[in-house]
């Protein structure tokens, strides 16, 4: 077991980018493996991945080959989701349903990108179980992130992980989910618990809402479902409203519906 002032040392090391990070080659001194994989002292303050920001590149091993993330999105839009480990059950299923729902992200112009904190062997046949078990084809790829790097880059860590580096090693990769459009902004993030599977169904209902607001320029409210009535935004005033829709039916003067058929 460390010392006090060991973990002391330890926890004054943080989770960096990718660019920050020191080569394992040259490393020096007595640092444990689990600092070559991933940890070094910061040369500046990770920046906050805040929705509307360009979503950060990184290069990475894939299942698919390397990868240059903004190169992948190449104008669609795009959901990046990590996992904590390969063959774990909660994993497992997610990536099951993802793979069945392929045509409804697709028809959408949605590419699909998995995380996993293993390498590409591992991956290779994990999919083949996932495949088996969920009687599908998965066609995305998954990217091989044994060193977190990606992860640490978009803060897909456990606080709890971190606090106990010193015992546990490299830090878990928590269960993230980002929606990023053709821009390459970030428009949603999700955080879930590594014990809570996530709802692939929900990840659709946003893709769904984003689009049909970013093309009529409407807002979708509670629990909306594509064909449910939307909400005129406070930006666009009722006598604009009802030039621009074929019918409004205020609420309030705050609380406007249009269609959701609307053209």
């Amino acid at each position: 077991m460390a010392s006090s002032s060991s973990r002391s040392f330890l926890r004054s090391f943080t989770p960096v980018l990718r660019s920050q990070l020191v080569p394992a080659s040259k490393q020096r001194g007595s640092l444990s493996a689990h600092f070559r994989r991933g940890y070094a002292a910061p040369a500046r303050e990770q920046p906050r991945l805040r929705l509307g920001v360009t979503a950060p590149n990184f290069q990475a091993k894939t299942t698919h080959g390397d990868m240059d993330f903004h190169k992948y999105i190449d104008g669609s839009w795009a959901i990046l989701f990590s996992h904590p480990a390969d063959f774990t059950p909660v994993c497992t299923t997610e990536l099951g349903a993802f793979a069945q729902m392929r045509n409804e992200f697709e028809k959408r112009g949605v590419k699909m990108i998995g995380l996993s904190a293993n390498d590409l062997s591992s991956h290779d046949a994990w999919i083949k179980d996932i495949n088996d078990i969920s009687n599908t084809s998965l066609q995305f790829p998954i990217i091989a992130d044994a060193d977190r790097e990606v992860a640490f880059l978009y803060d897909m860590v456990d606080q709890q992980d971190l606090s106990n580096i010193d015992q546990k090693g490299i830090a878990f990769t928590i269960r993230a989910v980002f929606i990023i459009d053709p821009q390459k902004k970030i428009r949603l993030v999700m955080l879930y618990p590594a014990s809570v599977g996530r709802n692939s169904a929900e990840v659709l209902r946003v893709i769904d809402s984003l689009q049909t607001g970013d093309k009529k320029g409407v807002t979708t409210p509670i629990d909306w479902q594509p064909g449910d009535d939307v909400i005129v935004p406070p930006s666009v005033t009722t006598e604009d409203a009802k030039k621009k829709f074929s019918d409004v039916r205020e609420v309030r003067p705050y609380l406007r519906f249009t269609s959701g058929n609307t053209k």
